[in-house]
């Protein structure tokens, strides 16, 4: 089955840190672009940070730009966020999502071919 599987959302205090991690299942991740989004209750889904195949080219949203940071390790079918100086309005279900055709400067309004499930980051005190 081909799958994307997140992981590491949690509660976190503001000012806290977390690393998310989605893993390819099924499939090698090698040739996708990686794209982050969240959804906190009540608002739309917003692209995040988005990272090219190769891991050269990133790109992030204004809201978390300077705070997170996206990466990748091909060799481990792994795409990460690392999230520092979190805030509340950071709080929201994380989800990557992956696609052949997507570029760094697409990525967050470019269809995606697949999707994880999410993963929960609560920011609170």
């Amino acid at each position: 089955q081909l799958q994307l599987v997140e992981s590491g959302g949690g509660l976190v205090q503001p000012g806290g840190s977390l690393r998310l991690s989605c893993a390819g299942s099924g499939f090698s991740l090698d040739y996708y672009v990686v794209v982050w989004f969240r959804q906190a209750p009540g608002k739309e889904r917003e692209g995040v940070a988005c990272i090219s195949s190769s891991g050269v080219s990133t790109n992030y949203g204004d809201s978390v730009q300077g705070r997170f940071t996206i990466a990748r390790d091909n060799a481990k079918n792994m795409v990460y966020l690392q999230m520092n100086n979190l805030n509340p309005d950071d709080t929201a279900v994380y989800s990557c999502a992956a696609d052949l055709g997507a570029t760094a400067v697409s990525c967050f309004d470019h269809a995606m071919e697949f999707w994880g499930k999410g993963t929960l980051v609560t920011v609170s005190s």
